[in-house]
């Protein structure tokens, strides 16, 4: 019998999720990815699976079946736990963080599309069959990979600090907004919305006022984007996020920053912190979840 996990319950919706897909933008294709890319990633080093390898991203409770050989798990890089052949984890609703991530070892052997693995729900495709899991659902595994690595959790911690400003870079449609507008952006303190989802992050707070009524600003749509809706809403675009936008831009969400917000629950306060683009390439050139030799960009 080939190894796989069974999904037993579920108690919130549970996709898979790997690094992302890079280069299909130009097929109208977000790049995905974890929504908290800092703990697929610890939690892939603790089995000893690679970084962005296909795990299981929860939002909430989650019951697994091991079938076929023994495996071990781990919850956001905590130490791994061994799962023995035809036993049951339940794993809890996250608390701390958004979302859960939970690796196994050998990682999930779901199909590759378009160059990955995760689940792509707005276009139906990735993952296992496109679509969020369901009980009784069965992914396979892959062989066993290298020794684990145990994160460093203080750093992830620190990485992921809800009292942490968010750090943006300013533009491109800045002059689409009154020097008032910019400081109302930069002073105010806003919540996660609970209509927040893979695609956006919206955030409950002051309008930010702008004249702009979505012309000539069409562009190509960047993660970490912050578009400003008419009624002055700000949206920060997710992993999922749509490939262009007519909403006038007026920031964009540093990229060591990611996990911060994704990692923040529905109401949490949200603040910004405008930074330079050498503190932007810093902050990703010693994050602890950068790739070693991966390019510094910023955002």
């Amino acid at each position: 019998m080939s190894a796989c996990i069974e999904i037993t319950g579920l108690g919130a919706p549970a996709t898979v999720q790997d690094g992302g897909r890079s280069g299909v933008m130009h097929h109208g294709i977000p790049p995905g990815g974890a929504w908290v890319p800092e703990l697929l990633i610890a939690a892939n080093r603790a089995v000893g699976n690679a970084p962005g390898a296909a795990a299981l991203e929860a939002f909430g409770r989650l019951e697994l079946r091991a079938r076929g050989r023994d495996v071990r798990v781990s919850m956001d890089g905590e130490a791994p736990s061994l799962l023995a052949d035809g036993a049951t984890l339940t794993v809890p609703a996250p608390t701390r963080y958004a979302v859960r991530y939970v690796a196994v070892d050998g990682a999930l052997a779901v199909p590759e599309v378009l160059g990955g693995q995760g689940t792509l729900w707005v276009a139906r495709l990735g993952g296992w069959e496109g679509r969020p899991l369901r009980t009784g659902d069965t992914l396979p595994l892959g062989p066993p990979g290298t020794a684990p690595s145990p994160a460093d959790l203080s750093r992830l911690t620190e990485a992921l600090d809800p009292a942490a400003p968010l750090r943006v870079l300013l533009g491109p449609d800045a002059s689409r907004f009154s020097d008032a507008a910019v400081a109302l952006l930069l002073g105010s303190t806003f919540s996660v919305s609970p209509a927040s989802d893979r695609v956006g992050q919206r955030l409950d707070g002051p309008p930010v006022p702008h004249g702009d009524e979505g012309a000539g600003t069409c562009r190509p749509m960047v993660r970490g984007a912050i578009q400003v809706t008419l009624s002055g809403t700000p949206i920060v675009m997710g992993p999922d996020h749509p490939t262009t936008g007519g909403y006038p831009l007026i920031a964009a969400l540093i990229r060591a920053d990611w996990g911060r917000l994704g990692a923040r629950r529905p109401g949490m306060p949200v603040r910004f912190q405008a930074v330079t683009l050498e503190v932007a390439r810093d902050a990703w050139k010693n994050h602890p979840s950068r790739p070693t030799g991966a390019t510094p960009d910023p955002a």
